[in-house]
């Protein structure tokens, strides 16, 4: 477009030439970067071309980067552009769905932004959120601890905001300047479609729009738009251009006078909110949480602490230990400064390093605002589905790792009990033991209390051969049926052969292979061939580990049992200290940091239930009924739940109701005439295990649900569904944990949970994000979408004396004086057209079976009644328990120096210990020669942190990892206070 020198009014309006790329949406990944590197020539083309152009690349660097895969070549200009200030590059690496991911993975989306972006020679340092369906209330505070004094977003906006800039205040009181994006992020989108010759109407016309929000200094026009390329005319046309940072650098940080805005900000006033995204795709979510959880709270902070070479060996108990990890020590005298994060090549932790990098970079990718909500085409949602299930597998591998480490250092009669938690943790873990040896003792020779689950199958396999030598094919050194052998027999035409998880010393291939030709010679056949495994039995034994720390037990012989060379000796109190065992064995099943350990399910049907012993104090209770002293639980004849504490009772907990859902994967709809669903047909409860340690209840409701709804209504034809609930009350929790699981077999219609309160609430609770939200029963409305009152939590909500701990982020609602709990949500558009709660469609309108989510789905989480409010009912420490198991590793016997003891001590006896009241562990991980730990203090008044441990220096840091004041260290430890809901990172250097 030529300049018009007719064009008046240019100095009112500055124009952002940007565009808002969807990495994946309606198109999968690929065929969308197809586009981008399209796009991303043509205006890389014209910045080259042109001095005065500027480009905004919408705020994430993965664009760049995925561009500059396929385009290499192209990285000099790219730096160029990005150093020279005329190409905006990050500070995201993606732009995240602010309250579907955990708080500690926006931080690192952050990080990793502004690191990569500074590589390629500058990070915007504005806080962009264009795109995002709402924002959480620890936004602020983020963008600030990481330097960042100006945000800018679109949706969530509430009504009473008049004017283009407000300040926003997060939940610890910190304040952001905040630019208002007024029409969106395409305000300005088609600035030169049209005859040039009417460009100064065009520009009259939108100052006229914008300036109402601008009182004064130029308007922001956001040239640019989904997927589009700025006509490279835009700088022949005369317009002031700017980057986003170059118009908000001018303007200033200050918030005075501005209007303020506190908490999160989830008004559909301004734009669509589009909330449906937080039910979309259920099963999305709850790989999402799992496979955080396994990153953040297990396998970046066990490699930091136990991994030889790891920055926690300068962090040492008050004895210098280093608690039987016999890694190289660190000879580094780097002072508190020295916390740049890069790697050393030294020691085992250098190969979990670049896993958990890559750990990361997967996670983050997922969390994509048409990620993670599942509000993108099937293709996507599978992709997107893949890659979190690759994020956790290589998270879950530096598990393995420390794992392994530990177990080398641990006899093969011995089970390493490991606590995620900063604190000390009484709780269960799973372990199978050889029924010979089926005792467990403490690192002191104390018993451990245990409870018999079940008892596996000895029987292996048993086949017919002709020839009796075959069997010798099957058998590589010492392994058959993925076990080691144990033992041999034969008689008349059986041969016999015994397996375990560990062989027994005295093995020699020779003298099997012997017996097998003797047999062989002196019967020609046919022979029957048996597997046995050692008789093993499943306990759930009730262990104390220290805080971040690990207990080491030992496998015992009980009274009477026999082993291969006769009668188990009768152990007496042994030092605590390890002896190698190699004839005995343990193992244990399935990482708890990704399910719950007391589960008789699976091999279960094949297994036949061990007796519960009783304990002196415990009883069998009543059928139906379950009760550990600290909570009562019993069934009602509609399989709802009545739950009594000490201090609040409630009943009709669990009623599930099947209602329609015509909407789409962005909102909610009901038919006009719903027909919901909450009576079941017919109610079975059966006892799975009772005992002094762990009891559980299942409980299968059937229910006919319409096989499918539309817009007016749902289907006469009907299917039977089968609705089971697992109960199960652990000794020591206050609360009941449930797994609720069925198969879908309907289309359309949304399935939830609910709990009557046990009083009165206008007001729920709910925590995510690193805070705890309060949210009322309404949302305010317009822009054309029904402000359904539906809400996500991630950690706990509570309302009326009813918290429910998740382990996922599930939406939620008040209603009727009752909490619900979305359990699925079946949608089989992406958008529609019509949708009764949304004037405008949200995307193209999209068939997306798979959507519907058929098949077996299941969610899991725990509830309890309360009195008084979420603190004082400690919600923020019993999530911690109920979303992070101990970890159980069983030894391998690869260390003859290993110690059963539980290590080096910190306070009352672990690595490291975090005491405060409210505070909440975020972050462990290894950052250069430091330990950098984040806290959060999820407390609605002032509290104080206190980190224990050997460490002799400390001091704060931002969240990019710059170092900030040094900490006074008095007596192992550092104290901080803490605003109501502030986030500390600190470093802590040994």
């Amino acid at each position: 477009m030529a300049p018009d020198t007719d064009v008046t009014g240019i100095d009112e309006i500055t124009v952002v030439p940007h565009t808002h790329w969807d990495r994946e949406w309606y198109l999968p990944f690929q065929r969308f970067r197809a586009g981008l590197v399209r796009m991303l020539d043509r205006v890389l083309d014209a910045l080259a071309a042109d001095p005065a152009h500027r480009f905004t690349m919408d705020g994430q660097l993965a664009a760049l980067e995925d561009y500059l895969e396929v385009r290499p070549e192209r990285r000099p200009l790219v730096e160029a552009l990005v150093a020279g200030g005329r190409l905006a590059a990050g500070p995201w690496l993606v732009l995240a769905d602010e309250f579907l991911c955990a708080g500690e993975t926006l931080i690192r989306n952050l990080e990793y932004g502004v690191r990569g972006a500074e590589e390629l020679g500058g990070a915007m340092r504005v806080g962009y959120l264009p795109d995002q369906f709402g924002h959480c209330a620890q936004m602020p505070q983020i963008l600030r601890l990481a330097g960042f004094e100006h945000a800018c977003l679109w949706r969530g906006v509430p009504a009473r905001v008049d004017r283009a800039a407000f300040a926003w205040t997060g939940a610890d009181g910190t304040a952001v300047r905040t630019q208002y994006l007024p029409g969106g992020y395409g305000n300005a989108a088609h600035l030169l479609s049209g005859p040039a010759e009417a460009l100064a109407d065009r520009l009259a016309a939108l100052t006229e729009t914008l300036r109402p929000w601008h009182p004064d200094g130029p308007v922001l026009a956001m040239y640019g738009n989904d997927h589009t390329t700025p006509d490279p005319g835009v700088t022949a046309a005369g317009l002031r251009l700017a980057t986003l940072g170059e118009y908000l650098a001018a303007r200033g940080p200050s918030v005075d006078g501005l209007p303020v805005v506190e908490g999160e900000l989830r008004s559909h006033a301004r734009a669509h909110l589009l909330p449906g995204v937080v039910s979309a795709r259920v099963p999305v979510k709850r790989a999402m949480a799992r496979a955080e959880r396994v990153l953040i709270r297990y396998a970046e902070p066990l490699a930091a602490l136990w991994l030889p070479g790891g920055a926690a060996e300068g962090v040492r108990g008050p004895h210098g230990t280093s608690d039987g990890v016999h890694g190289p020590q660190s000879t580094s005298d780097a002072g508190p400064d020295d916390v740049s994060g890069a790697a050393r090549p030294d020691g085992a932790g250098s190969a979990a390093r670049l896993l958990l990098d890559a750990a990361w970079r997967r996670l983050i990718a997922c969390s994509g605002h048409d990620s993670v909500t599942g509000c993108g085409s099937d293709e996507t949602a599978q992709q997107v589905a893949a890659r979190i299930a690759e994020a956790e597998q290589t998270a879950q591998a530096v598990v393995d790792l420390v794992g392994a480490s530990l177990a080398d250092r641990a006899g093969r009669d011995r089970l390493v009990a490991v606590n995620p938690s900063p604190f000390t943790r009484t709780a269960l873990v799973l372990a199978d033991l050889p029924e010979a040896r089926s005792r467990l003792l403490g690192p002191g020779g104390e018993p451990v209390p245990l409870q018999r689950l079940e008892l596996a199958p000895t029987l292996l396999g048993e086949t017919v051969v002709d020839d009796l030598t075959r069997l010798l094919g099957r058998i590589h050194d010492r392994e058959t049926s993925g076990q080691e052998i144990v033992s041999w027999s034969a008689e008349e035409d059986l041969f016999t052969v015994v397996v375990g998880r560990h062989g027994s010393s005295g093995y020699d291939y020779a003298d099997l292979r012997r017996a097998v030709l003797d047999g062989a010679a002196a019967r020609p056949g046919p022979w029957r061939v048996r597997t046995l495994a050692e008789p093993v039995v499943t306990v759930a034994a009730l262990v104390t580990v220290p805080p971040l720390g690990r207990t080491v037990l030992t496998a015992a012989p009980v009274a009477g049992a026999t082993t291969e060379s006769g009668p188990a000796p009768e152990p007496s109190t042994p030092e605590p200290s390890i002896v190698e065992s190699p004839s005995a064995e343990l193992s244990v099943q399935g990482p708890p940091a990704v399910e719950t350990p007391v589960r008789p399910d699976g091999a279960a049907a094949s297994r036949s239930p061990a007796s519960a012993p009783d304990g002196p104090r415990w009883s069998r209770p009543a059928e139906g009924v379950l009760d550990n002293g600290l909570l009562r639980v019993a069934v009602a004849p509609d399989g709802t739940l009545s739950l009594a504490s000490r201090d609040a009772q409630t009943h009709g907990v669990g009623r599930i109701v099947d209602g329609g859902d015509a909407g789409d994967t962005y909102d909610h709809a009901p038919p006009r005439h719903d027909l919901q669903v909450d009576t079941p047909v017919s109610v079975e409860v059966e006892s799975v295990c009772a005992g002094p340690l762990v009891s559980v209840l299942e409980i299968r409701r059937t229910y006919r649900w319409p096989v499918e709804s539309w817009e007016h209504g749902r289907s006469e034809d009907t299917e039977p569904v089968t609705v089971t609930t697992r109960a199960e009350l652990r000794a020591g929790e206050p609360y009941l944990r449930l797994e609720t699981s069925f198969d879908n077999r309907a289309r359309d219609h949304r399935v939830r949970w609910h709990a009557p309160l046990p009083r009165p609430a206008a007001e729920s609770f709910a925590e995510g994000q690193l805070a705890v939200v309060r949210r009322g029963l309404t949302a305010e409305g317009g822009c054309g979408e029904h402000p359904l009152p539906t809400f996500p939590a991630e950690g706990f909500v509570a309302a009326g004396g009813l918290a429910v701990l998740l382990d996922q982020v599930t939406e939620y609602e008040l209603t009727g004086g009752e909490l619900a709990l979305t359990l699925l949500r079946s949608v089989g558009h992406l958008s529609r057209d019509r949708n009764a709660h949304r004037e405008r469609p949200a995307g193209p309108q999209l068939p997306t079976p798979a959507a519907q989510c058929p098949g077996p789905t299941a969610m899991r989480f725990a509830v309890l009644p309360h009195a008084g409010t979420w603190d004082e009912a400690g919600l923020p420490r019993l999530a911690e328990e109920y979303r992070h198991e101990l970890l159980a590793v069983p030894g391998s016997g690869g260390d003859a120096c290993a110690s059963p003891a539980a290590g080096p001590t910190a306070g009352p006896g672990g690595r490291l210990c975090v005491e405060g009241r409210g505070v909440v562990l975020t972050a462990l991980r290894e950052r250069g020669h430091a330990l950098e730990i984040r806290l959060v203090a999820e407390h609605p008044a002032a509290t104080e942190a206190v980190i224990r441990g050997s460490f002799t220096a400390a001091r704060r840091a931002d969240l990019l990892g710059a170092a900030g004041e040094r900490l006074e260290v008095t007596g192992g430890a550092v104290r901080l206070p803490l605003r109501p809901f502030e986030i500390a990172t600190v470093h802590l250097i040994g």
